[in-house]
C-alpha cells in the first residue's frame, strides 16, 4: 500500500477503466482527427498527463517495449510508475519500441529512429504518445483517408514545425509507418499512417 501511495495509484476499477479506455483509443484510430474523451481519472507522475496514464496503462504490458523522451526519462518518477503499473520494458533505443512516449513533441526524433515495421509485418511498428499543449485549439490541419466521411479537421497545438512534412513521408512508406496519438489532458485525436494531412489555408 506504501508503494502505491508513494507512486500513484493505477486504475480504480481496472477492467472497466481499461475496457472503456480501449474503445476511446480504437474510436479515435478508426475516426482520424476526432477528439475523443478518456473518462478514466488518474494521478500519475509529472510530466505524464492524465491521458497518457490511462492509454499507458491499457496499452502497455510486459511484452511491450516502450521508449521515453527526455522530459520522461528524466523523471525516475514516471520509470518507477509505469514499472509497477504496466512491467512495460524500458529501451534505451527507439529503433526497438512499441510504444514511443513524448512529452516534448517539438523535440521529436524524425520518425526513421522508430520502427516502421516491415511489408510482413507492418503491424510491428512504433505508436507514437505525443502529448500536446491544445486539442481543438491551435494550427487548424485538414485531414482525408480511411475513416473520415470527405474532409476532417483537426486543431491542435505544440506539434513539430515540420509534422506535414514527415507525415508525408511516412503515409509513402505504407503499410510501413508509425501511428500517433496525440494527448491533451483527459483528451485524445489519432493521425494513423494512412491519414493524408495538410495545413488548412485560413
Amino acid at each position: 500500500m506504501a508503494m502505491i501511495e508513494e507512486l500513484g495509484a493505477g486504475f480504480a476499477d481496472k477492467v472497466m477503466s481499461a475496457q472503456s479506455t480501449f474503445r476511446t483509443v480504437m474510436n479515435a484510430m478508426a475516426r482520424p482527427g476526432t477528439v475523443q474523451r478518456i473518462e478514466a481519472s488518474l494521478d500519475a507522475p509529472a510530466p505524464m498527463l492524465p491521458g497518457t496514464a490511462a492509454v499507458a496503462l491499457t496499452l502497455f504490458d510486459h511484452d511491450t517495449t516502450l521508449w521515453l523522451d527526455a522530459p520522461f526519462a528524466a523523471s525516475s518518477a514516471v520509470a518507477k510508475w509505469l514499472k509497477f503499473h504496466t512491467s512495460a520494458p524500458l529501451m534505451a533505443g527507439a529503433a526497438y519500441c512499441n510504444f514511443a512516449l513524448v512529452a516534448e513533441p517539438k523535440r521529436l526524433p524524425d520518425f526513421e529512429q522508430f520502427c516502421l515495421g516491415t511489408d510482413e509485418y507492418p503491424d510491428r511498428s512504433t505508436t507514437l504518445i505525443l502529448q500536446v499543449e491544445q486539442l481543438s485549439v491551435g494550427e487548424a490541419f485538414e485531414l482525408t483517408g480511411p475513416g473520415i466521411d470527405g474532409t476532417g479537421e483537426l486543431r491542435a497545438a505544440g506539434l513539430p514545425d515540420d509534422l506535414i512534412e514527415r507525415l508525408a513521408l511516412n503515409r509513402e512508406l505504407f503499410p510501413r509507418g508509425v501511428d500517433l496519438l496525440l494527448v491533451a489532458g483527459d483528451r485524445v485525436a489519432a493521425l494513423p499512417r494512412t491519414t493524408r494531412v495538410v495545413r488548412k489555408e485560413a
